[in-house]
Protein backbone atom coordinates (compact mmCIF):
# COMPACT_ATOMS: atom_id res chain seq x y z
CA UNK A 1 0.00 0.00 0.00
CA UNK A 2 0.96 3.51 -0.30
CA UNK A 3 2.25 5.51 2.43
CA UNK A 4 -0.23 7.34 4.75
CA UNK A 5 0.62 10.52 3.23
CA UNK A 6 -0.28 9.85 -0.21
CA UNK A 7 -3.00 8.01 1.00
CA UNK A 8 -4.44 11.45 3.00
CA UNK A 9 -4.03 10.13 6.49
CA UNK A 10 -2.52 12.29 9.45
CA UNK A 11 -1.92 12.10 12.76
CA UNK A 12 -4.17 14.63 14.65
CA UNK A 13 -3.71 16.99 17.35
CA UNK A 14 -4.43 15.40 21.26
CA UNK A 15 -6.96 18.05 21.51
CA UNK A 16 -8.74 16.42 18.74
CA UNK A 17 -12.12 15.12 19.92
CA UNK A 18 -11.59 11.25 21.18
CA UNK A 19 -13.17 8.00 20.67
CA UNK A 20 -11.42 6.78 23.25
CA UNK A 21 -7.98 6.25 25.27
CA UNK A 22 -6.19 3.44 25.63
CA UNK A 23 -3.80 2.20 28.91
CA UNK A 24 -1.54 -0.48 29.85
CA UNK A 25 -2.51 -1.59 32.67
CA UNK A 26 0.59 -0.56 35.38
CA UNK A 27 2.18 -4.24 36.55
CA UNK A 28 5.65 -4.32 36.64
CA UNK A 29 7.32 -4.04 39.97
CA UNK A 30 11.18 -3.09 38.33
CA UNK A 31 9.30 -0.03 36.64
CA UNK A 32 8.50 1.42 40.35
CA UNK A 33 10.64 -0.77 42.67
CA UNK A 34 9.09 -1.18 46.19
CA UNK A 35 6.40 1.74 45.10
CA UNK A 36 3.92 0.10 42.66
CA UNK A 37 0.76 -0.69 44.92
CA UNK A 38 1.12 3.33 45.93
CA UNK A 39 0.77 4.37 42.49
CA UNK A 40 -2.71 2.40 41.60
CA UNK A 41 -5.24 4.97 43.63
CA UNK A 42 -3.75 7.93 41.75
CA UNK A 43 -3.86 5.62 38.39
CA UNK A 44 -7.20 5.07 39.04
CA UNK A 45 -8.36 8.54 39.42
CA UNK A 46 -6.70 9.53 36.18
CA UNK A 47 -8.61 6.62 34.59
CA UNK A 48 -12.15 7.47 36.03
CA UNK A 49 -11.40 10.96 35.35
CA UNK A 50 -11.01 10.07 31.59
CA UNK A 51 -13.71 7.80 31.45
CA UNK A 52 -16.27 10.86 32.20
CA UNK A 53 -15.82 12.27 28.34
CA UNK A 54 -14.79 9.19 26.08
CA UNK A 55 -14.19 5.12 26.61
CA UNK A 56 -10.94 3.96 28.55
CA UNK A 57 -9.85 0.87 26.91
CA UNK A 58 -7.15 -0.98 29.31
CA UNK A 59 -4.81 -3.69 28.30
CA UNK A 60 -4.79 -6.33 31.22
CA UNK A 61 -2.79 -10.08 30.79
CA UNK A 62 -5.97 -12.24 32.06
CA UNK A 63 -9.14 -12.01 34.35
CA UNK A 64 -7.27 -12.05 37.43
CA UNK A 65 -5.43 -8.62 36.97
CA UNK A 66 -8.85 -7.25 35.08
CA UNK A 67 -10.39 -8.20 38.40
CA UNK A 68 -7.70 -6.37 40.46
CA UNK A 69 -7.85 -3.43 38.11
CA UNK A 70 -11.74 -3.38 38.93
CA UNK A 71 -11.39 -3.24 42.63
CA UNK A 72 -9.02 -0.70 42.46
CA UNK A 73 -11.65 1.70 39.90
CA UNK A 74 -14.64 0.67 42.32
CA UNK A 75 -13.68 3.83 44.81
CA UNK A 76 -13.68 6.14 42.10
CA UNK A 77 -16.15 5.83 39.83
CA UNK A 78 -20.04 4.51 40.36
CA UNK A 79 -19.87 3.03 36.89
CA UNK A 80 -17.64 1.31 34.98
CA UNK A 81 -19.81 1.66 31.75
CA UNK A 82 -17.63 3.92 29.43
CA UNK A 83 -14.21 1.57 30.74
CA UNK A 84 -13.72 -1.28 28.23
CA UNK A 85 -10.97 -4.49 29.34
CA UNK A 86 -8.76 -6.39 26.48
CA UNK A 87 -6.69 -9.48 27.36
CA UNK A 88 -3.48 -8.22 25.83
CA UNK A 89 -0.37 -9.03 27.92
CA UNK A 90 2.11 -6.18 28.12
CA UNK A 91 5.62 -6.11 29.24
CA UNK A 92 4.89 -2.80 30.93
CA UNK A 93 2.36 0.24 31.10
CA UNK A 94 3.95 2.94 28.85
CA UNK A 95 0.93 3.10 26.14
CA UNK A 96 2.23 6.41 25.02
CA UNK A 97 5.35 4.32 22.86
CA UNK A 98 4.33 0.84 22.81
CA UNK A 99 0.40 2.21 21.84
CA UNK A 100 -0.91 2.29 18.34
CA UNK A 101 -0.72 5.62 16.44
CA UNK A 102 -3.69 6.49 15.43
CA UNK A 103 -4.05 8.09 11.94
CA UNK A 104 -7.27 9.88 10.30
CA UNK A 105 -8.08 10.62 6.79
CA UNK A 106 -8.33 13.94 5.70
CA UNK A 107 -10.79 13.06 2.68
CA UNK A 108 -13.17 10.30 4.65
CA UNK A 109 -14.91 11.10 7.65
CA UNK A 110 -15.02 7.49 8.41
CA UNK A 111 -11.25 5.95 7.70
CA UNK A 112 -9.33 5.29 10.32
CA UNK A 113 -5.71 3.39 10.40
CA UNK A 114 -3.00 2.45 12.40
CA UNK A 115 0.28 2.72 12.44
CA UNK A 116 2.75 -0.34 14.23
CA UNK A 117 6.20 0.95 14.74
CA UNK A 118 8.44 -1.13 16.10
CA UNK A 119 9.28 -0.46 19.84
CA UNK A 120 12.82 -1.10 21.04
CA UNK A 121 12.11 -0.26 25.46
CA UNK A 122 13.99 3.10 24.79
CA UNK A 123 16.94 1.52 23.23
CA UNK A 124 17.11 -2.17 24.53
CA UNK A 125 17.34 0.00 28.19
CA UNK A 126 14.53 -3.14 29.44
CA UNK A 127 13.85 -6.10 27.91
CA UNK A 128 11.75 -8.08 27.33
CA UNK A 129 9.39 -6.18 25.15
CA UNK A 130 8.05 -8.53 22.84
CA UNK A 131 4.70 -8.06 24.12
CA UNK A 132 4.39 -4.14 24.01
CA UNK A 133 5.61 -4.25 20.51
CA UNK A 134 3.18 -5.78 19.10
CA UNK A 135 0.19 -4.27 20.93
CA UNK A 136 -0.77 -1.76 18.30
CA UNK A 137 -1.69 -4.82 15.86
CA UNK A 138 -3.74 -6.40 18.63
CA UNK A 139 -5.97 -3.34 18.57
CA UNK A 140 -5.72 -3.16 14.60
CA UNK A 141 -7.30 -6.99 14.88
CA UNK A 142 -9.95 -5.71 17.10
CA UNK A 143 -11.22 -3.18 15.52
CA UNK A 144 -10.82 -4.80 12.01
CA UNK A 145 -8.40 -1.86 10.96
CA UNK A 146 -5.53 -1.58 8.45
CA UNK A 147 -2.70 -1.07 10.04
CA UNK A 148 0.93 -0.40 8.23
CA UNK A 149 4.48 -1.29 9.44
CA UNK A 150 7.51 1.24 9.01
CA UNK A 151 9.65 -0.78 10.44
CA UNK A 152 11.99 1.39 12.60
CA UNK A 153 11.67 2.56 16.03
CA UNK A 154 9.24 5.22 16.75
CA UNK A 155 7.61 6.28 20.54
CA UNK A 156 5.04 8.31 20.79
CA UNK A 157 6.30 10.28 23.78
CA UNK A 158 9.08 11.54 21.16
CA UNK A 159 6.49 13.30 18.85
CA UNK A 160 4.06 16.50 19.50
CA UNK A 161 1.51 17.78 16.86
CA UNK A 162 -0.50 20.35 16.01
CA UNK A 163 -2.78 18.74 13.77
CA UNK A 164 -1.98 20.56 10.69
CA UNK A 165 1.20 19.18 9.79
CA UNK A 166 3.68 20.54 11.85
CA UNK A 167 5.44 17.49 14.71
CA UNK A 168 7.93 18.80 17.10
CA UNK A 169 10.78 16.41 18.01
CA UNK A 170 14.40 16.19 19.79
CA UNK A 171 17.99 15.12 18.44
CA UNK A 172 18.59 13.67 21.42
CA UNK A 173 16.00 10.93 20.64
CA UNK A 174 15.28 10.24 17.72
CA UNK A 175 19.07 10.80 16.30
CA UNK A 176 20.20 8.44 19.55
CA UNK A 177 21.92 5.68 17.88
CA UNK A 178 20.31 3.02 20.37
CA UNK A 179 17.51 3.83 18.08
CA UNK A 180 17.64 3.51 14.26
CA UNK A 181 21.61 3.80 13.94
CA UNK A 182 21.30 3.47 10.44
CA UNK A 183 19.20 6.28 9.35
CA UNK A 184 19.96 9.74 8.82
CA UNK A 185 17.93 13.08 9.99
CA UNK A 186 17.00 13.52 6.34
CA UNK A 187 15.69 9.54 6.21
CA UNK A 188 14.21 9.71 9.73
CA UNK A 189 12.06 12.88 8.93
CA UNK A 190 11.05 11.37 5.82
CA UNK A 191 9.50 8.53 7.55
CA UNK A 192 7.51 10.77 9.66
CA UNK A 193 6.56 13.10 7.09
CA UNK A 194 5.14 9.31 5.09
CA UNK A 195 4.08 7.89 8.23
CA UNK A 196 2.26 10.78 10.46
CA UNK A 197 1.64 13.24 7.32
CA UNK A 198 3.29 15.45 8.24
CA UNK A 199 5.26 18.66 6.08
CA UNK A 200 6.92 20.76 8.96
CA UNK A 201 9.42 18.98 11.32
CA UNK A 202 10.82 21.30 14.15
CA UNK A 203 13.80 19.90 16.23
CA UNK A 204 14.29 20.43 19.71
CA UNK A 205 18.09 19.14 21.13
CA UNK A 206 18.15 17.36 24.73
CA UNK A 207 15.84 16.91 26.88
CA UNK A 208 15.17 17.00 31.08
CA UNK A 209 17.79 15.18 33.30
CA UNK A 210 16.36 11.93 34.68
CA UNK A 211 14.45 10.99 31.35
CA UNK A 212 15.58 7.82 30.71
CA UNK A 213 13.37 7.89 27.58
CA UNK A 214 16.88 10.21 25.80
CA UNK A 215 14.70 13.18 25.66
CA UNK A 216 10.93 12.90 24.70
CA UNK A 217 9.04 16.06 23.53
CA UNK A 218 6.15 15.19 25.70
CA UNK A 219 8.49 16.63 29.26
CA UNK A 220 9.61 19.48 27.63
CA UNK A 221 7.50 21.24 25.04
CA UNK A 222 4.07 20.79 23.64
CA UNK A 223 1.32 22.39 21.52
CA UNK A 224 -2.13 23.66 23.25
CA UNK A 225 -3.18 24.53 20.16
CA UNK A 226 -2.24 24.71 16.37
CA UNK A 227 -0.07 27.72 16.39
CA UNK A 228 0.48 27.32 20.21
CA UNK A 229 3.34 25.77 22.62
CA UNK A 230 3.70 26.03 26.02
CA UNK A 231 7.24 24.82 27.37
CA UNK A 232 8.84 24.16 30.37
CA UNK A 233 11.77 26.52 31.49
CA UNK A 234 13.68 26.53 35.16
CA UNK A 235 14.52 29.43 37.79
CA UNK A 236 17.53 28.27 39.01
CA UNK A 237 20.70 28.68 37.52
CA UNK A 238 22.44 25.74 39.54
CA UNK A 239 19.97 23.13 38.38
CA UNK A 240 21.12 20.96 35.98
CA UNK A 241 18.03 21.60 33.76
CA UNK A 242 18.24 24.95 33.72
CA UNK A 243 21.12 25.68 30.12
CA UNK A 244 19.10 22.77 28.54
CA UNK A 245 15.81 24.41 28.75
CA UNK A 246 17.29 28.02 28.35
CA UNK A 247 18.67 26.57 25.28
CA UNK A 248 15.46 24.82 24.20
CA UNK A 249 13.50 28.54 24.45
CA UNK A 250 16.27 30.33 22.15
CA UNK A 251 15.55 27.44 19.76
CA UNK A 252 11.60 27.63 19.78
CA UNK A 253 11.78 30.95 19.28
CA UNK A 254 13.40 30.46 15.64
CA UNK A 255 11.30 28.29 14.55
CA UNK A 256 8.09 28.33 11.65
CA UNK A 257 4.82 26.69 11.58
CA UNK A 258 3.79 25.04 8.58
CA UNK A 259 2.13 28.36 7.75
CA UNK A 260 5.61 30.44 8.01
CA UNK A 261 4.52 31.85 11.31
CA UNK A 262 6.20 32.07 14.44
CA UNK A 263 5.06 30.21 17.29
CA UNK A 264 3.66 31.17 20.60
CA UNK A 265 5.37 30.52 23.48
CA UNK A 266 3.98 29.97 26.64
CA UNK A 267 6.22 29.41 29.46
CA UNK A 268 5.77 27.22 31.88
CA UNK A 269 7.56 26.40 35.45
CA UNK A 270 9.71 23.26 36.24
CA UNK A 271 8.93 21.93 39.61
CA UNK A 272 11.87 21.65 42.19
CA UNK A 273 14.00 18.24 41.71
CA UNK A 274 11.97 15.50 42.33
CA UNK A 275 14.68 13.14 44.29
CA UNK A 276 14.05 9.59 45.55
CA UNK A 277 16.31 6.58 46.44
CA UNK A 278 19.26 9.03 45.20
CA UNK A 279 17.96 9.68 41.51
CA UNK A 280 16.66 12.59 39.86
CA UNK A 281 13.21 11.94 38.46
CA UNK A 282 11.68 13.45 35.46
CA UNK A 283 9.20 15.40 37.04
CA UNK A 284 7.69 18.02 34.50
CA UNK A 285 3.97 20.08 34.40
CA UNK A 286 4.64 19.36 30.58
CA UNK A 287 3.69 15.51 30.49
CA UNK A 288 -0.09 16.48 30.58
CA UNK A 289 -2.66 14.43 29.22
CA UNK A 290 -5.98 16.22 27.02
CA UNK A 291 -8.96 14.18 27.31
CA UNK A 292 -12.24 14.72 25.92
CA UNK A 293 -13.25 16.69 28.93
CA UNK A 294 -10.21 17.17 30.89
CA UNK A 295 -6.46 18.26 31.00
CA UNK A 296 -4.62 16.25 33.16
CA UNK A 297 -1.64 17.39 35.07
CA UNK A 298 0.99 16.01 37.31
CA UNK A 299 1.55 17.37 40.51
CA UNK A 300 4.29 16.78 43.18
CA UNK A 301 3.10 18.68 46.23
CA UNK A 302 5.27 22.02 45.00
CA UNK A 303 4.90 25.70 45.10
CA UNK A 304 4.84 25.45 41.33
CA UNK A 305 1.75 23.05 41.16
CA UNK A 306 -0.79 25.96 41.36
CA UNK A 307 1.10 28.43 38.98
CA UNK A 308 1.63 25.73 36.63
CA UNK A 309 -2.31 24.57 36.74
CA UNK A 310 -3.16 27.97 36.37
CA UNK A 311 -1.12 28.91 33.04
CA UNK A 312 -2.29 25.42 31.46
CA UNK A 313 -6.01 26.45 32.31
CA UNK A 314 -5.54 29.76 30.42
CA UNK A 315 -4.60 27.80 27.20
CA UNK A 316 -7.20 25.64 27.57
CA UNK A 317 -10.91 27.40 27.45
CA UNK A 318 -12.83 24.39 26.60
CA UNK A 319 -11.84 21.58 29.30
CA UNK A 320 -10.90 21.77 32.84
CA UNK A 321 -8.00 21.46 33.97
CA UNK A 322 -6.69 19.40 37.28
CA UNK A 323 -3.83 18.13 38.75
CA UNK A 324 -3.16 14.54 40.36
CA UNK A 325 -0.52 13.97 42.57
CA UNK A 326 2.16 11.96 40.64
CA UNK A 327 5.00 12.17 42.91
CA UNK A 328 4.74 8.16 43.67
CA UNK A 329 3.68 7.69 39.86
CA UNK A 330 6.99 9.84 38.38
CA UNK A 331 9.02 7.34 40.28
CA UNK A 332 8.51 5.03 37.09
CA UNK A 333 10.32 7.85 35.09
CA UNK A 334 7.21 8.63 33.52
CA UNK A 335 3.36 10.23 34.15
CA UNK A 336 -0.04 10.30 32.83
CA UNK A 337 1.09 11.25 29.09
CA UNK A 338 3.35 8.51 29.00
CA UNK A 339 0.83 6.17 30.18
CA UNK A 340 -1.90 6.82 27.61
CA UNK A 341 -2.36 6.77 23.80
CA UNK A 342 -5.72 8.87 22.82
CA UNK A 343 -7.96 7.14 19.74
CA UNK A 344 -9.07 10.27 17.70
CA UNK A 345 -13.35 10.44 16.14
Amino acid sequence: MAFPLEEGFYFPAEWHPHKATWLSWPHKEASWPGKLDTIYPIYAQFICKVAEGEEVHIHVADEKMEAFAKAQLAPFSPSLDSIYFHHFPTNDAWCRDHGPAFLLSKTNANAKMIVDWGYNAWGDKYPPYDLDDVIPTKIAEYYQLPVVYPGIVMEGGSVDFNGKGTVLTTTSCLLNPNRNPHLSKEKIEEYLENFYGVENILWLGDGIVGDDTDGHIDDITRFVNEDTVVTVVEENKNDENYFILKDNLKDLYKMRLETGKQLNIIELPMPAPVIYDDQRLPASYANFYISNKYVVVPTFRDKNDDKALSILQSCFKDRSVIGLDSTDIIWGLGSFHCLSQQEPK
